[in-house]
């Protein structure tokens, strides 16, 4: 087993290595390039039809249901425990190389919105379906569907085995054991192992309520986050603010650190352009992986929205890598510096930082800061399990032609998968969801290359009848 660990660990490392984040970052750039940096003139805009309705259109869901829906898988542990691990693998100026890969990011996911909208279709059951696959077949040409396909059966992968139900249910019930049970005084023994009652008990409510929310599709996952991703955005933005304006004069010091570490400024001698490296390895491959800009996963959820135009929904997925790493990742990251844990306990690594830092900066006992912490934990990873359903629900669709017995039987494995995942050794299933998740990007970057054009042609069009 240890040694299957380590071929998946190797191949991990080689499909999330510089090759994919050039490419990634690249297509960013030439997006932002052709469509002439539309994610700073038209930043106000976005934001505006997040809450608009548009009059009159067809869809599933809203504009911001639809956003909510995508925000729920994205906005999740990478936003507390991705940013911390970048920070300890690559020092305080990863934050700063995050930060660039999301401007570049908000062109991506700008653009997946627009294709998934241009390119959707409605199937036999009056379910609106959109995402890489389609637009890959529809956009690219039907001698492409097989890059369609491939996109399927990564994405369905990547849900189904980890990303979406195993990795996120087991850290739900380690974050509720570490609270309430760390020494693990009540214990069961359970497929010979000991595990806590708080990790059974955890594990069985939020398998309940992944059950009675999945099983009803689309629109009940829309509902659920359109309540949920909002109220955890805002509790865990509150907590971050309080940190920066308690400490609000040890902000410019913080941004400081910030740039010399991503230059190299605090390097010395040879070392200057090796820290360059590990800061900008780092913070660029965590902040794709925290907002999934390039991997196809939003466009996914974009294609239900109820919207007629392309660009305008565009607009409003773009909005998504704006929130979760210019937001919601910045705060954490600053709020991180501030603390000075990194300095001080270098042995201490991912959530651990963050809850460090929780603790030092709210002006709260430590336990209440660290309850805080895992509440807004259990929720985000809660809401991933619910976007990667639906995600991979879609997929499936493709692959089965709207299948309803298939998606169906998905939803109960789905569940099921849920269920047991507090009883897995994850780290082989982390790995094989991270290497599904890199394997989405190469399709869709593909199509992203060539449909450039298209999408430089619709959003001119757009911009220029909404004047």
């Amino acid at each position: 087993m240890e040694q299957f660990n380590e071929i998946i660990k190797k191949v991990d490392d080689i499909v999330w290595g510089l090759p994919l984040i050039i490419l990634i970052i690249s297509c960013g750039i030439l997006l932002t390039i052709r469509l002439r940096g539309i994610q700073v003139h038209k930043l106000g805009r976005a934001l505006k039809y997040m809450f608009q309705d548009e009059a009159g259109a067809n869809g599933e869901v809203s504009s911001f249901q639809a956003l909510c829906t995508a925000l729920s898988a994205t906005i999740g542990t990478g936003n507390i425990v991705g940013v911390a691990t970048a920070l300890a693998a690559g020092g305080p100026g990863a934050l700063l190389w995050m930060e660039i890969a999301a401007f570049f990011g908000m062109a991506t996911k700008y653009s997946e919105g627009l294709l998934s909208i241009k390119y959707r279709i409605k199937d036999k059951n009056g379910q609106y379906l959109g995402g890489p696959f389609y637009y890959i077949e529809h956009g690219m040409g039907e001698k492409w569907k097989w890059l369609g396909k491939l996109f399927a059966v990564f994405g369905l992968l990547a849900g189904l085995m980890g990303i979406g139900t195993i990795t996120q249910i087991n850290g739900i019930t380690s974050a509720a054991n570490n609270f309430f049970d760390p020494q693990a005084v009540h214990t069961v023994h359970l497929f010979g192992m000991d595990y806590t009652w708080a990790q059974i008990i955890m594990g069985f409510l939020i398998t309940l309520c992944v059950a009675l929310i999945v099983i009803g599709g689309i629109k009940r996952i829309a509902t659920a986050s359109e309540i949920i991703v909002p109220l955890m955005v805002v509790i865990y933005i509150s907590c971050c603010l309080i940190i920066l304006i308690t400490h609000i004069t040890e902000i410019p010091a913080a941004i400081v650190t910030i740039i010399e570490s991503a230059f190299g400024l605090r390097a010395v001698g040879g070392g200057v352009l090796g820290a360059v490296f590990a800061s900008m390895q780092s913070g660029i491959a965590r902040g794709i992986f925290s907002n999934e800009a390039g991997l196809g996963s939003a466009p996914i959820a974009a294609a239900a929205a109820r919207t007629n135009e392309p660009a305008r929904q565009g607009l409003v997925t773009m909005t998504g890598t704006f929130i979760d790493t210019i937001l919601v990742c910045t705060m954490t990251g600053l709020s991180i510096i501030i603390s000075g844990c990194l300095e001080t306990n270098p042995e201490l690594q991912g959530v651990s930082i963050t809850t460090a830092a929780f603790q030092y900066g709210l002006p709260f006992p430590a336990k209440v800061s660290s309850f805080i912490l895992m509440m807004c934990l259990v929720f985000f990873a809660f809401t991933t399990i619910l976007g990667w359903n639906y995600y991979s629900e879609r997929c499936l669709s493709y692959l089965t032609g709207s299948n309803q017995t298939a998606t169906t039987v998905f939803r109960w494995l789905y569940i099921a998968a849920v269920f047991v995942g507090p009883y897995l050794t994850v780290e082989a299933v982390w790995n094989l969801a991270d290497i599904f998740n890199g394997l989405m990007a190469l399709p869709n970057i593909i199509a992203l290359i060539a449909l450039s054009g298209v999408v430089a042609t619709e959003t001119k069009d757009y911009l220029q009848r909404t004047k």
